[in-house]
């Protein structure tokens, strides 16, 4: 079996726990509403060692094309250092929240394409780069073909060591009863890749998945019972486990409750140069 067809099963497998699951909850744009506004971040704040990195790739007069950028956490902040950035994403929450949050910051140099990656056309780019959209893509040699084939410079990827998607797998576990199906990451997207003929430099980056930890217990409920990982019909029963289970869950700090729950992680940025 080769990697892609490995990669396709694993999201074969998630898709129909998600469906058995989620069916009286499913949504238009799972992606909208307080999920978007969670992605959105100020796009003048001081760039973390991560964001960094992927910025040392810019030059003042790109072309940025982020692949399912969403809200702009990592597109926005790339538009004041490039000539463009083109986000193209499928979902009209995240398409507000871009909008918003670029006419707030003042930036003029970027817009939004809502549509599926696959779907887009006339595109071209200096740097494409995508954030935490691989461990969603099914077809995966054909979304990194058509990255490559728009990138006239470099191609960046960046993905978590544990896929966002299953770094819930323990409160999954206590609210379904059930072992979450594991999303792909990067020890399936790299065979991918190099089943492709694709070299990429990996570097392991050095900031957590962490921002900061809230700071009451009704706030690390909250934070915990939300994300694609729990049907919204079942909201209310994520909560009162989470409220039953709490101090198993969750650890007080000096800094804020600090969830046990959560796996250590680090992002790991895949780029290479596209042959042409």
């Amino acid at each position: 079996m080769d990697a892609a067809k490995v990669y396709a099963d694993q999201i074969d497998a998630v898709s129909a726990q998600r469906a058995r699951l989620h069916e009286e909850g499913r949504q238009d744009d799972s992606w909208g509403g307080a999920m978007a506004r969670r992605f959105r971040s100020d796009p003048h704040r001081q760039l973390g060692v991560n964001l960094e990195t992927i910025a040392s790739y810019v030059q003042p007069e790109d072309t940025v094309v982020d692949v399912g950028g969403g809200a702009g956490r990592v597109s926005l902040p790339l538009a004041l250092q490039c000539r463009v950035v083109i986000n193209v994403d499928p979902s009209a929450g995240m398409k507000a929240e871009f909008e918003a949050s670029a006419m707030e910051a003042a930036i003029t140099n970027a817009r939004f394409i809502q549509s599926d990656w696959m779907d887009a056309s006339e595109l071209a780019g200096d740097l494409v780069i995508t954030s935490n959209v691989t461990y969603f893509v099914c077809d995966i040699v054909t979304f990194i073909r058509k990255m490559e084939a728009t990138a006239k410079r470099r191609v960046v990827i960046t993905v978590w060591s544990v896929p966002p998607p299953n770094q819930s797998a323990a409160l999954f576990r206590l609210v379904y009863g059930e072992e979450q199906e594991a999303s792909p990451g990067h020890r399936q997207l790299l065979p991918v890749l190099w089943e492709m003929g694709i070299l990429p430099d990996v570097r392991v980056l050095s900031a957590s998945f962490l921002n900061g930890l809230p700071q009451t217990r009704e706030a690390a409920v909250q934070e915990a019972a939300l994300g694609r990982w729990l049907s919204p019909n079942h909201q209310d029963l994520a909560t009162s486990t989470i409220q039953e289970h709490f101090g198993e869950l969750y650890e007080e700090t000096a800094e804020g409750y600090r969830p046990l729950w959560r796996p250590e992680v680090r992002e790991l940025l895949l780029t290479w140069e596209p042959s042409k």
